[in-house]
């Protein structure tokens, strides 16, 4: 199943809109990128990897306003389908539930229509905000990716896989 032959021109949530980013998009998510608590979990220089060709990324619209970004990457093999989300919001709309909407509506399209029973994030092993948000949604953590990323001055950062499969889905509904 190709990702890009199936993607919706535009996911509506509650209260955002999910529609795929454009190049005008391009310096609001920078911004955003350059906020200190965005930034503190993605490094600006990270938008060519936000921007990969083998993830679908989605502006995160709130009001008309560009407000983060939020990207799947899929495994096709049927025998592990599964897709794996990415997301960031400016600091201006964070604990608003912005970011909830936002997986909740992405996060439903991706079981629901394309048809995944497992969604997996990884965030940093000290992102206690979206570590909860997550938990809130119905993710569990599978473990500790010891090392896992590369960040400032050469430094590796642990992160926590976790998984919500379509069956266990409460935060969801």
């Amino acid at each position: 199943m190709d990702a890009a032959s199936s993607i919706p021109a535009v996911l509506h949530g509650s209260t955002v809109t999910l529609r795929p980013v454009v190049e005008g998009d391009l310096p609001a998510l920078r911004s955003i990128l350059e906020e200190p608590d965005v930034a503190r979990w993605w490094r600006r220089d990270e938008w060519e990897r936000v921007d990969e060709d083998d993830a679908v990324t989605f502006a995160i619209v709130v009001d008309g306003v560009v407000r983060g970004c939020i990207q799947f990457s899929e495994e096709t093999d049927p025998d592990y389908f599964s897709a794996a989300v990415d997301i960031f919001v400016g600091t201006a709309v964070q604990g608003r539930g912005v970011g909830p909407d936002a997986m909740r509506t992405l996060i439903g399209w991706l079981f629901d229509s394309r048809g995944h029973h497992r969604v997996t994030v990884d965030p940093a092993a000290e992102n206690a905000r979206a570590i909860h948000v997550y938990e809130k949604l119905g993710f569990r953590v599978v473990g500790v990716m010891r090392e896992y990323e590369r960040v400032e001055a050469g430094v590796w950062r642990d992160a926590l896989l976790m998984e919500l499969l379509a069956d266990d889905r409460p935060g969801l509904a």
